[in-house]
């Protein structure tokens, strides 16, 4: 199910636009929150994340802002639901060319496309505070669809899903997947 067409009978969340209008609207909560944005990271969780916080970079710069730096946040070595790397990565938290960001009193937006139990956010920030001491913390996500397992909550939301614990959300960004959009599979196994 990797393009457009395995879609087509599923039901669809969010497209093109939609998820368009859903990142410059997060863009404006975040500038309405944050006064100038000094010192804002935008951090996003890989894969989908990182695009995401892009978008939302640019989206912040077309409304005057030009203070948010994007990075890449890797949560691999940091999951309890998933098998750790043999070897833990230098850094979790890479700008760009592969550099340490620092995190250290700094404001960082966590990035993700779908929150669902909370345990992704949780090792994102748990690869955070490995990297340094951020000064405040706070989650975007472009899609919530509920059911924690952790006690997570977004500070920005991009659509809020009722799904059945046993439905799967898959976003789609067109820097990975070659589309834009997201759908709901429903009874998807895990």
């Amino acid at each position: 199910m990797s393009g457009a067409l395995a879609y087509d009978n599923l039901p669809r969340v969010l497209d093109a636009e939609s998820l368009h209008r859903a990142t410059v609207r997060l863009a404006h909560e975040i500038a309405e929150h944050h006064d100038g944005g000094d010192g804002l990271l935008l951090a996003g969780i890989r894969t989908r994340g990182v695009p995401l916080a892009e978008r939302v970079a640019t989206a912040l710069r077309a409304i005057g802002w030009d203070a948010a730096e994007v990075c890449a946040v890797d949560v691999a070595g940091f999951r309890d639901d998933r098998p750790h790397p043999a070897a833990p990565h230098a850094s979790a938290v890479t700008d760009g060319n592969g550099g340490a960001v620092q995190v250290t009193a700094r404001t960082v937006v966590l990035v993700d496309d779908v929150l669902f139990t909370g345990r992704t956010v949780r090792a994102a920030m748990d690869a955070l505070v490995a990297q340094g001491r951020p000064g405040v913390v706070e989650v975007l996500a472009l899609i919530d669809r509920g059911h924690r397992e952790l006690p997570v909550r977004a500070t920005y939301v991009g659509k809020n899903v009722p799904t059945s614990e046993c439905d799967r959300v898959r976003v789609r960004l067109r820097e990975v997947d070659g589309v834009d959009g997201a759908w709901l599979v429903p009874g998807a196994t895990p």
